[in-house]
């Protein structure tokens, strides 16, 4: 037991401040340095790191660096209702080619796509070790019985997608909520541990949230925790997928903006919320104002976050971060008119991540067993 966790330590170390030496990981971690040595070469033997050249220093040993092998590899798969991405990522989270198609909506033929992809980029990976495959979720995952369970959106229904997919490709299988992948993500790879409260609103066909709360992911009974986005706002409003009206994503999501724009034109043609982004750029007055709105509701739901949680920091991810500058002083204002007497007003923090962040996460769910880390479900 021991050993292990002195192993992951030593895993954590290297990830975290690579290329680093043997001498520099004994001073950070504690250890004897005659542990660090034994610990290094099992791992090394194991193709988990590599050494590069020793660097002449002015007087002393030249040390080696250490860092992760990057021939060590990961299958991310991010499932959407509208398109499923599935990418190859070394441990640093580089990705190569990421492969997209669209999300069929019955649950066995996507089931059998994602396989078939899968498939595909094992056979590309030219012997390198595949350490497992990553799967997000746009809804809720329970891992107690190993089950979608919530996921209006997808319309996919309480289905097991891990087991086929494991059987299939003879790999391990993680799935996690999209929102929760993200907050791993954001930890993992944007070093934000120093944050003990955090929470993660991605914004896309709906709204999710991932809690971070005492440096522990929030999962709640089932996995249901988070589901911020099926609160109601309005009892009077819109229906929404899961079945209510008035929910903070039929007001705040990127399909809410892109029903804003149509209801101020009456145009009944075609838009995709990356169409009215651009439309906003170019001055188009019907797109800002639209955007302006969605913007204006993600704060007010917002609020529910601060007054409930109190987090640190909320981590905005989506396409609407890419006119930041424009949207996100509307919800930083709103953000803090919620803040209580004797608060404190949590920083904003857009996550730029050219729709990756997911992925990242994917990442983070496979390699997080090996590593010694704050996040657990």
């Amino acid at each position: 037991m021991v050993r292990d966790i002195n192993r992951r330590i030593v895993l954590n170390l290297i990830r975290t401040r690579q290329p680093v030496s043997r001498a520099d990981l004994a001073r950070a971690s504690g250890m004897q340095r005659s542990t660090i040595s034994l610990i290094v070469e099992e791992l090394i033997n194991e193709n988990w790191l590599i050494e590069g050249p020793a660097v002449k220093l002015p007087r002393g040993r030249r040390p080696t660096f250490l860092r992760l092998n990057e021939e060590r590899a990961i299958i991310g798969v991010d499932i959407r209702p509208g398109q499923t991405m599935v990418a190859l990522s070394d441990v640093n989270g580089k990705f190569g080619t990421v492969d997209t198609f669209a999300t069929p909506r019955d649950p066995g033929t996507g089931i059998a796509e994602i396989v078939s992809r899968i498939r595909a980029v094992v056979a590309s990976c030219e012997g390198r070790k595949i350490e497992g495959v990553g799967i997000t979720l746009p809804g809720r995952y329970d891992q107690a019985i190993g089950r979608l369970v919530f996921a209006p959106n997808l319309g996919w229904g309480e289905v097991d997608i891990r087991t086929p997919v494991a059987a299939a490709t003879g790999l391990e299988v993680e799935l996690e909520n999209a929102a929760n992948a993200c907050a791993l993500a954001a930890v993992w790879f944007d070093h934000v541990e120093s944050f003990r409260n955090l929470v993660v609103v991605t914004v896309s066909e709906g709204i999710g949230t991932g809690i971070l709360v005492n440096g522990q992911l929030a999962c709640g009974l089932g996995g249901m925790a988070g589901e911020f986005g099926h609160v109601s706002l309005d009892p009077d409003g819109p229906l929404c997928s899961c079945g209510s009206n008035g929910c903070w994503e039929v007001f705040g999501s990127n399909r809410a903006a892109v029903r804003y724009y149509r209801e101020a034109t009456a145009d009944p043609a075609a838009i995709s919320f990356l169409d009215l982004l651009n439309c906003a750029e170019e001055g188009n007055c019907h797109a800002i104002a639209a955007l302006e709105k969605m913007a204006h509701h993600l704060g007010r739901g917002m609020r529910i976050l601060v007054a409930g949680l109190a987090p640190e920091r909320i981590l905005v991810v989506g396409d609407l971060t890419r006119c930041w500058q424009r949207f996100g002083p509307l919800l930083e204002a709103d953000v803090a008119d919620q803040v209580l007497p004797g608060g404190h007003t949590p920083h904003l923090i857009p996550v730029h991540e050219d729709g990756l962040a997911r992925l990242r996460g994917t990442v983070a769910l496979v390699l997080r067993k090996h590593f010694s880390h704050a996040i657990q479900g």
